[in-house]
C-alpha cells in the first residue's frame, strides 16, 4: 500500500526537523519562552529554517499518504519519527549510541508492528458531523490547555513531556483536519479552497509549530520527542476511529493491540533514558556559557 512508504517519508522529514528545531531552540534565552519574540529569534538562524523545511516536507508526505489511507494506518506509522530522530541526534552531537539505544529501537520497531497486524487498520468515507467536530475540538483544546498549563509550572522533565504531549495533541488533530480537507479535495476539487477545514488545518497547524518551538526551547530532545512521538498517533488513531468512522479488529485482537503499545511505550522509555543521549542533550537554556559554545 503506497501510504505505507509516504508515511515513513513523513517520519523521517519530521525527525530531520526536530533535530535541526532542536539545535536552534537550545541557545534561544529561556525569557522568549511562549512569546513572539521566540519565532523572531528562531526564524534568523539557518538550522531552524531547514528543519522548517523538513517539516514542510513531512507535511507534504503525510498528506499524501492519508489520500490513500485512514489515520489508523498512518499515524501510527509515524512512531518511526523517534528511533530516526535520536539516530541523527546521536550522527550530528557526535554521540556514541549503546545497547539500551539500539535494544529501544529494536522494541518501538517491533511494537508498532505488533500494533499494525494486529488492528489491521481499515478506511473509511465517513465525514463527521457538527456535533462530533465541536466535541473534539473542545476536548482536545482543554487536554492542550491542561498540558501546556502543567508544563509552565513543572521542573525540566516533567515540562519537557507535558509540552511533548501538548504539541503532540495539536498535531493529532492539525491530522484530522487534513484528512477532513483531503476527503473534500477527493470528492470535489473546486470546493477544497472554501471549506473551512483548510484554514483551520494551517491554524491549527501552526499552533502546533509554535508549540512544538517552546517544547523545544524549554526541555531537551529526550524529554519532548517520545511524549510527541507517542501521543501523536495514539490520539490521531482514536480521532479516525471516532471521528471518521475507520475501523481497527477488536475483541481477542486488543490484547496484542495492547501489547505492541505498550512494547512502543517501553522502548520510548529506554530510548528517552539512554546514557549517551542524555549525557549530551540536556542543555540549560538560560546558561549564558552554553549559549556562547552553541552559537560558535
Amino acid at each position: 500500500m503506497i501510504a505505507v512508504p509516504l508515511a515513513l517519508l513523513a517520519a523521517v522529514c519530521n525527525a530531520i526537523a526536530s533535530v535541526l528545531q532542536r539545535k536552534a531552540a537550545r541557545s534561544v534565552p529561556a525569557s522568549e519562552a511562549f512569546r513572539l519574540a521566540l519565532m523572531w529569534d528562531l526564524i534568523r538562524r539557518p538550522a531552524w529554517l531547514l528543519g522548517i523545511l523538513a517539516l514542510i516536507g513531512g507535511f507534504l508526505f503525510q498528506a499524501t499518504a492519508l489520500g490513500f489511507g485512514g489515520l489508523a494506518l498512518v499515524q501510527p506509522l509515524l512512531v518511526v519519527e523517534l528511533p530516526v530522530t535520536m539516530l541523527i541526534a546521536a550522527w550530528m552531537f557526535k554521540i556514541r549510541l549503546g545497547r539500551q539505544s539500539w535494544l529501544a529501537v529494536g522494541a518501538l520497531t517491533v511494537g508498532l508492528a505488533i500494533f499494525l497486524i494486529a488492528a489491521a487498520p481499515a478506511n473509511a468515507d465517513r465525514l463527521p458531523g457538527l456535533l462530533g467536530w465541536v466535541i473534539s475540538a473542545a476536548v482536545t483544546a482543554g487536554l492542550v490547555t491542561l498540558a501546556v498549563a502543567v508544563g509552565m509550572v513543572a521542573g525540566s522533565g516533567l515540562r519537557g513531556v507535558a509540552l511533548g504531549i501538548a504539541a503532540g495533541l495539536s498535531f493529532a488533530y492539525t491530522a484530522v483536519l487534513m484528512k477532513r480537507t483531503i476527503d473534500v479535495l477527493e470528492r470535489n476539487p473546486p470546493a477544497v479552497l472554501t471549506t473551512w477545514s483548510l484554514y483551520t488545518m494551517v491554524a491549527t497547524g501552526l499552533c502546533s509549530v509554535f508549540l512544538l518551538q517552546n517544547a523545544l526551547q524549554r526541555s531537551s530532545l529526550v524529554a519532548v520527542q517520545p511524549a510527541l512521538t507517542v501521543t501523536d498517533p495514539v490520539a490521531s488513531t482514536g480521532y479516525g476511529v471516532a471521528l471518521f468512522g475507520e475501523d481497527i479488529r477488536t475483541g481477542p485482537w486488543v490484547v496484542p493491540e495492547l501489547v505492541g503499545i505498550g512494547v512502543i511505550l517501553l522502548g520510548s522509555v529506554l530510548l528517552s533514558r539512554s546514557a549517551a543521549i542524555l549525557g549530551h542533550d540536556v542543555i540549560r537554556v538560560d546558561d549564558p556559557e552554553e549559549i556562547r559554545r552553541t552559537q560558535r
